[in-house]
């Protein structure tokens, strides 16, 4: 199915009454149930084509003729691209690719919404104000490091996933999928599926954790099933499930040749002697999703503490957050999956409806509620099954770089709280440089506060004034528009 075309990100509209700020599977559907309700919309996404990381597509060029053959739930996805199509056809959604919000402020009775357009902000700037907002940016993911994890054929276990679903190659040819949480399943069968020989797939958690909640099981028969699933495709595949074990070193000299997996304990700390090589030319690993709070969080939206430690969206049953004006769905409020974001989306912009031109569709909108509330209680468990224990720690040595932006490694940052007396991450921050780069902590970030032994900011969220990279340009003349 050929993906809708966009408008052309030198578009700028000047008023709207919704932005919706992301195109993933929760902003994609908030846009089309908005824009049903009547609502005059704005979608804002840095991508070139909606359906975010979930649903990316493979690029025009390449000629992909089956991208369904890749993703879960397409048939979904392609009814809301229809939809979006023909509100777009219609003027009743703009669709603004190319546009990386990086930054949101109260003006007057609306939101001025700041965005950056091309790669890295090369093609200018633009402004949009708009009644009301709905913040859509869904997660990214979480790292732990250990050693050889910065050696070229380490990568994300989603980015593997990215690159498989957006340029239909993989990232190597014997690939080791390792981490915790559902997602590695789903890679581990993606790449099986492509031709790749995939020896182990890693867990650091287990399953049998689920098994002490069986009403939220019960009430989700559709996980039981996605699971089953995963399992028979693993064992066609003959990929081997490996639980309580991490990978906990990689080997090789200019790229990867094996990694070491290592039993773990219940804390994730590994157990001496137990370390076993496995030979591979590619690791995928990832512990887990974190949701993207930059924008949110700086308009002062509250958060809470999730069960895996992350910070989320504190949310009501309406999905409005603490700030008026001001909604949220999917990723932000907590890593919950595709099925919950696309229904977060749809009630999030009922919730709007209702606000801007009164209540309509009450038996949908409760329906709704209820299967968000029990797919909410599965994602909290889920959450809490795959959450890092705090023996992960162990994994990493004295010169095991932590943050790679700045080179900063497990000895500076233990040195920074043992030896200057730093009593926050940031504090580590300035004594070290550690979170300072390109990705400004988003990839170091949790590690950083585990190896600096701050608990108390647990679940707390990263304050960053800008949510992406932003040219001196665009900031001067964000200072000084009366110059432009």
């Amino acid at each position: 199915m050929p993906v809708p075309s966009a408008e052309p990100s030198a578009a700028r509209p000047e008023r709207t009454e919704l932005a919706v700020v992301g195109a993933g599977p929760a902003g994609l559907a908030a846009a089309v149930t908005a824009a049903d309700g009547g609502l005059d919309v704005v979608l804002l996404d840095a991508a070139d084509a909606p359906g975010g990381q979930y649903y990316r597509a493979p690029a025009p060029g390449i000629g992909a003729t089956r991208p369904e053959r890749l993703h879960h739930r397409w048939a979904d996805f392609a009814a809301l691209t229809a939809r979006l199509d023909r509100h777009r056809a219609a003027g009743r959604i703009r669709h603004l690719t190319g546009h990386h919000v990086w930054a949101v402020e109260r003006r007057g009775a609306d939101w001025a919404l700041h965005a950056v357009t091309g790669p890295d902000g090369r093609d200018g700037s633009s402004t949009l104000d708009a009644r009301r907002l709905l913040v859509a940016t869904g997660s990214y993911e979480r790292q732990l490091p250990f050693p050889g994890w910065t050696l070229p054929g380490v990568v994300g276990a989603a980015g593997a996933q990215a690159m498989l679903k957006s340029g239909l190659v993989l990232p190597g040819r014997r690939i080791v999928v390792a981490g915790s949480g559902p997602l590695l399943q789903a890679v581990a069968v993606s790449l099986a599926r492509a031709g790749a020989r995939v020896p182990a797939l890693v867990e650091a958690s287990g399953y049998a954790a689920y098994g002490r909640a069986p009403m939220v099981l019960a009430t989700n028969p559709g996980r039981l099933t996605e699971g089953a699933r995963h399992g028979a495709a693993l064992a066609r595949h003959r990929v081997r499930l490996q639980t309580h074990r991490a990978v906990t070193a990689v080997h090789g000299t200019d790229r990867v040749e094996g990694v070491t997996v290592s039993r773990l304990d219940r804390d994730w700390r590994p157990l001496p002697g137990t370390g076993r090589r496995i030979e591979c030319d590619t690791l995928a690993v990832g512990h887990g999703l974190v949701p993207q709070l930059d924008l949110a969080v700086g308009l002062g939206c509250a958060t809470r503490c999730a069960a895996d430690g992350s910070a989320a969206l504190e949310l009501d049953e309406e999905l409005r957050t603490t700030v008026p004006g001001v909604w949220a769905a999917g990723e932000t409020g907590g890593i919950g999956g595709v099925h919950l974001a696309l229904a977060e989306g749809e009630l999030a912009a009922r919730s709007v409806i209702a606000e801007a031109r009164g209540g309509r569709g009450a038996a949908r909108t409760a329906a709704l509620r209820r299967a968000r509330r029990r797919m909410r209680a599965f994602a909290g468990l889920m959450a809490a099954v795959h959450r890092p224990g705090p023996g992960w720690t162990d994994w990493t040595t004295t010169d095991t770089e932590v943050c790679r932006c700045e080179e900063v490694t497990t000895g500076a940052i233990r040195a920074a709280v043992g030896e200057l007396g730093a009593g926050d991450s940031r504090t580590v921050k300035l004594l070290t440089r550690a979170g300072m780069g390109w990705c400004q902590g988003r990839t170091c970030g949790f590690a950083v506060r585990e190896l600096a032994g701050c608990a108390a900011e647990t679940g707390s969220p990263d304050r960053r004034p800008l949510a992406c990279p932003v040219p001196l340009s665009v900031l001067a003349r964000a200072a000084r528009p009366e110059d432009t």
